[in-house]
């Protein structure tokens, strides 16, 4: 499980900022300059670079220099290893949540045979 937990990690860290859930976001339709993705943002060419960065590190992002051209690329996979854990957690909950469903039915049953 500690293999893991790392990658899953720096996935959670790198989604947690807005500017780079918005990049991955527009990377999801398609591959993009990085000059393409840092036009609509408010922000520095250098701050936009620094953010793909992050996402690189963990695993979202691909790019690949052509000439003087850089375009990015999602990485599906980075993205399934956050949306597996999801799917365990939710499976976790609803597991739990059936049982106190279960536990809350049956009490009325118990006081109605005590009485």
């Amino acid at each position: 499980m500690l293999n893991h937990e790392v990658p899953l990690d720096r996935v959670f860290q790198a989604l947690a900022d807005p500017t780079r859930r918005a990049l991955v976001e527009r990377l999801i339709r398609r591959p993009a300059s990085v000059s393409e993705l840092a036009k609509p943002l408010p922000m520095s060419l250098a701050a936009v670079v620094q953010h793909l960065q992050v996402l690189e590190a963990a695993g979202l992002v691909r790019s690949e220099k052509v000439g003087r051209v850089r375009t990015c690329h999602v990485v599906p996979a980075g993205l399934r290893a956050a949306e597996a854990w999801f799917a365990a957690q939710r499976t976790s909950w609803e597991v739990r949540l059936d049982r106190l469903g279960d536990f809350l039915a049956e009490e009325p049953k118990q006081n109605e045979q005590k009485e």
